[in-house]
């Protein structure tokens, strides 16, 4: 029984070291490759902050800004690569499917936010956050509406 208690405290801090958290940086701490793709990328969106972490192995960078009253997330490889953007969008401009999978996924919780999640130029899913009570949540379904294989 011990051992399995010690086992599982291992494998829990393991698991808690893959998973990198996002520092917050200074826009000075970009490398340039990251500064002139943001100069690109940012036309008419005011900046909220900057972070850094790594994900599968990889650091990456990630510009928080506002376009058109809309949040909009950049997220750059450290050779200027735009890998992500998760842009705000309007529950009610999505499809007819995606807004009736989103709300089936969510259940009885209320969605507070969506957002349209792009990789590499290309539409790959929409993701919901939720609200039941105090408990947050998020749901993510493909561009049509169709169940992801995987969370991302």
């Amino acid at each position: 029984m011990k051992q399995a208690l010690v086992f599982t405290a291992c494998l829990a801090f393991s698991a808690s070291t893959l998973y990198a958290q996002e520092h917050k940086i200074v826009r000075s701490a970009l490398p340039p490759a990251v500064e002139k793709a943001l100069q690109a990328n940012i036309a008419g969106a005011s900046i909220k902050g900057f972070a850094t972490e790594v994900e599968g192995g990889k650091k990456v960078y990630e510009a928080e800004t506002i376009l058109n009253g809309h949040t909009r997330d950049l997220q750059f490889a450290v050779d200027g690569t735009l890998n992500e953007i998760e842009e705000e969008v309007a529950f009610d401009s999505l499809p007819p499917a995606v807004q009736s999978a989103l709300k089936s996924k969510a259940g009885t919780s209320r969605i507070t936010r969506v957002e349209s999640l792009t990789r590499h130029d290309k539409l790959v899913a929409y993701e919901a956050g939720t609200l039941k009570g105090t408990k947050r949540g998020e749901v993510q379904v493909g561009p049509t509406g169709e169940n992801l294989k995987h969370s991302r």
